[in-house]
């Protein structure tokens, strides 16, 4: 059973952790990118090609709208190089997400049950207060990028994962299934057990073995060559990987003409808190 001090350290810790990934949103938007055109290529066919044993998600990533396990070119090996390690550990690197659109990261930020899960925690925050629209704003941005500059997804260069062992096909355990918005979220949260969290970390070895970073507020997503890997660390040179449009029938790519303007604007965002209001009135 929670206790009451337990509850306000939960909740203080995710109010501490958002605000952190707060100032990294502002960070990101100032950071200098200098787009190279790098082009794409497929994850699966490399792990194929490479007899690297590798899983992917098959549930959509919000609607009809099929993940994209395509990256740019230059990461893909990489990512075939994580998981032929990993099958060196008896593990199965699962692509849970790779390349978003701007239309597929904008449909996301509105999926009902992220969205839901998001305004539930900062119910909970607040003390069970629903809070200022602005302060669901600013965790929601943290969690599920609102602007093409801040979302590495949308510049081909992030992965969000999970980890299998070979033997048995059971989860390497993180302390919850990709995707939890919770105070459990962040990498190194306290409220995840012991084997959990060094589970986490040796998962994050293997990937930073390889230049991918771990974002720090969720345990599930790896980035490298953009605007967060460089801030991360401590790199002040521009990225190499910035937001763009690919055109996959001819496999170029061009940035993102306006990469600071939110995919869905403030009286959308309000729209979709209120309907989650509603969503939330309707459950008790």
């Amino acid at each position: 059973m929670q206790t009451t001090n337990d509850a306000a350290a939960r909740r203080a810790y995710w109010s501490e952790q958002m605000e952190l990934g707060y100032q990294m949103v502002q960070q990101l938007i100032a950071f200098p990118v200098q787009e190279c055109g790098e082009r794409f290529a497929s994850i699966p066919e490399a792990a194929a090609a490479a007899n690297v044993e590798m899983l992917f998600s098959t549930s959509k990533i919000a609607g009809e709208l099929d993940r994209v396990y395509f990256l740019r070119e230059s990461l893909v090996q990489d990512i075939v190089d994580i998981g032929r390690q990993m099958n060196a550990r008896g593990w199965i690197l699962k692509i849970e997400d790779g390349f978003r659109s701007l239309e597929m990261q904008g449909t996301l930020v509105r999926k009902p049950n992220l969205f839901d899960a998001i305004l539930k925690k900062c119910i909970w925050e607040n003390d069970g207060v629903i809070p200022p629209i602005e302060t669901i704003f600013r965790r929601a941005i943290v969690l599920i990028a609102n602007i093409p500059k801040i979302g590495t997804h949308m510049s081909g260069s992030a992965v969000d994962i999970s980890v299998f062992h070979r033997d048995n096909g059971g989860e390497v355990w993180r302390g919850f299934p990709y995707l939890e918005m919770s105070e459990c979220t962040p990498m190194r949260s306290p409220f995840v057990d012991e084997q959990s969290r060094a589970n986490r970390l040796e998962i994050t070895s293997v990937m930073q073995s390889k230049g991918f970073m771990h974002f720090p507020f969720e345990f599930w997503h790896f980035n490298k060559n953009d605007a967060g890997a460089h801030i991360l660390t401590s790199n002040p040179a521009p990225a190499r990987f910035g937001p763009v449009n690919w055109d996959a029938h001819t496999n170029t790519v061009s940035a993102v003409e306006n990469p600071l303007t939110p995919l869905n604007p403030l009286p959308i965002f309000e729209k979709e808190v209120a309907a989650a209001m509603e969503r939330a009135k309707g459950a008790h």
